[in-house]
C-alpha cells in the first residue's frame, strides 16, 4: 500500500513536471481535453437544468390531476388531428356532472382561456391571458396569492365581475397605488380587483401567471362564445386513488353523459402529465446524445494529445526508466508510473474545463430564463471521462515504457 502511494506521488509530481518544463507543448495538448470536458459537461449541465425547470412547472401541474379536453397530447409526429377536429368541447354541465357523479374526484374546475386587451383608465396591457375558472381551480393547483383574496363560492356561482391579476399587470396598471378594490377593464367591462399573484418570473414554457388575469368563469361566459375556444375539465384525484382507476372512472362517466354506444370510440380525451414527461425524456435523451457528438471529436483530439505527451515524455525518461529497472523496479511499476502520469495529465485537462463550465455560470445565470446548475453528478461525468482517456491514452506509452530493456535504456539515455 505504501508502494502504491510512493508511486501515485511520484507521477502527480512528473506529471506537474511535464506541465512546468514544457508549458506550451502541454497545454497545447490538453486543450483537447479541456474543450471536450468544457463541451460535454456544459450540454449536459445546460440540459439539466432545463430539464429540472420545465419539470418543476409541470409538477406544479399536480401528478394526480386529469384534464378531460377534446384534444389527446401527444408527443412527436403523426398527429392525426383530422380524427378530433369535430369533437365537442368539454361543457360546464358535464363538469357539475362529474363533481355530482365522481367517487375518486377530490376537486373538479372548469377552465378556457382567452387573450385580451385589460384596461385601466388610460393605461391598458395589451395580449393578457385571461383565464376563466370555476370555483375550485385553487383547490386542483395551488394559487400564490400574494395580496387579497380569491374568489368566493357565491361570486364564482353567480358570475360577480371580480378579478385576480398577476404581479405584472398590477404594477403596469397600478403604478402608485393598491390594486385591492380597484376596477380594469376586462372584455369590455369593469371587473373589481381582489386579490394580486405573487411574483413568478417567465416561465420555463414562456408563459407567466405575472401578465394572467382570473376571472370567475361564469362571468366570462356572458362575452366568449365557448364554442370558439378551448375548455378543459381537471379533475384531482383523492389520495388513495390513481391515476387510472380515475381515468376509467372519468372514461364511464364522459361516455354516459354523451351517450356513446358500447363498441364506439370517445370523442373526448383524458390527459395527464406522464404523456408530457415520456416525451420530455425521449427528447432530453436525444439531447444528449448530441452533446456526447459535440465532445467527442475534441476527446479524440485531446486522447492523441495526451499520448503524445507520454511518448515524449517516454523518451526523455528512457535514462530514468534503464536505472528503476536495473535496481529492481518491476514492468508493472513502469507501467502504473505513467499510466498515473497520463491520468492526472488529463484530469488537470478535465479539471480546467469543469472551471470554465463553473465560470460561464456565474457569467451567464441572470441572463437565463432558468435555474442554471453544476451538478455533483456532471463533475463526476466530467472526472470520470478524463480518468478513462488518460488511461486509455497512455496505456500504449505506458506498455512501450515498462518493456524496454534496462541496459539499452540506460545505453540510449547515455
Amino acid at each position: 500500500m505504501i508502494l502504491l502511494l510512493k508511486l501515485i506521488r511520484e507521477s502527480y509530481l512528473f506529471a506537474l513536471q511535464e506541465i512546468a518544463v514544457n508549458k506550451v507543448r502541454t497545454i497545447l495538448s490538453l486543450s483537447g481535453i479541456t474543450i471536450g470536458i468544457f463541451s460535454i459537461v456544459s450540454v449536459f449541465s445546460v440540459f439539466d437544468s432545463l430539464e429540472t425547470s420545465i419539470r418543476s412547472s409541470l409538477n406544479e401541474l399536480g401528478n394526480n390531476v386529469l384534464f378531460v379536453q377534446k384534444w389527446p397530447w401527444a408527443m412527436g409526429g403523426n398527429y392525426p388531428w383530422w380524427k378530433y377536429l369535430n369533437r365537442p368541447e368539454p361543457t360546464y354541465r358535464e363538469m357539475e356532472e362529474i363533481q355530482r357523479r365522481s367517487s375518486g374526484a377530490e376537486s373538479v374546475t372548469f377552465m378556457f382561456s382567452v387573450s385580451r386587451t385589460v384596461k385601466h383608465h388610460n393605461s391598458s396591457y395589451e395580449d393578457v391571458e385571461i383565464l376563466a375558472i370555476s370555483n375550485d381551480y385553487d383547490k386542483v393547483f395551488s394559487m400564490d396569492i400574494k395580496d387579497g383574496r380569491y374568489f368566493t363560492s357565491v361570486e364564482a356561482q353567480s358570475g360577480r365581475n371580480v378579478a385576480i391579476v398577476g404581479a405584472k399587470i398590477a404594477e403596469t396598471l397600478f403604478p402608485n397605488q393598491d390594486p385591492i378594490g380597484q376596477s380594469i377593464k376586462v372584455f369590455g367591462n369593469n371587473a373589481m380587483i381582489i386579490g394580486i399573484l405573487a411574483p413568478q418570473g417567465e416561465g420555463s414554457f414562456g408563459n407567466s401567471t405575472d401578465e394572467q388575469v382570473y376571472v370567475p368563469v361564469n362571468f366570462a361566459r356572458n362575452y366568449v362564445n365557448l364554442r370558439n375556444v378551448g375548455t378543459s375539465v381537471m379533475v384531482k384525484a383523492r389520495p388513495e386513488i390513481s391515476n387510472e382507476q380515475l381515468r376509467d372512472e372519468l372514461t364511464g362517466i364522459m361516455r354516459s353523459l354523451r351517450k356513446i354506444k358500447p363498441g364506439a370510440e370517445n370523442d373526448f380525451a383524458i390527459n395527464e402529465l406522464s404523456v408530457i414527461n415520456q416525451g420530455l425524456q425521449a427528447f432530453f435523451s436525444g439531447l444528449a446524445a448530441i452533446g456526447w457528438i459535440i465532445g467527442a471529436f475534441s476527446l479524440l483530439v485531446g486522447g492523441f494529445g495526451i499520448a503524445n505527451i507520454m511518448f515524449v515524455s517516454v523518451r526523455e525518461r528512457t535514462n530514468i526508466i534503464g536505472i528503476q529497472k536495473a535496481i529492481g523496479a518491476k514492468n508493472y511499476f513502469i507501467l502504473l508510473q505513467f499510466l498515473f502520469e497520463a491520468v492526472f495529465l488529463s484530469l488537470i485537462g478535465g479539471i480546467v474545463g469543469l472551471l470554465l463550465i463553473f465560470t460561464g455560470i456565474r457569467i451567464f445565470q441572470d441572463s437565463m430564463p432558468f435555474a442554471l446548475m453544476l451538478t455533483q453528478h456532471n463533475i463526476m461525468i466530467g472526472l470520470v471521462i478524463s480518468t478513462v482517456i488518460g488511461l486509455v491514452s497512455g496505456f500504449i506509452p505506458a506498455w512501450v515504457a515498462s518493456r524496454l530493456n534496462p541496459v539499452e535504456a540506460i545505453r540510449f539515455g547515455i
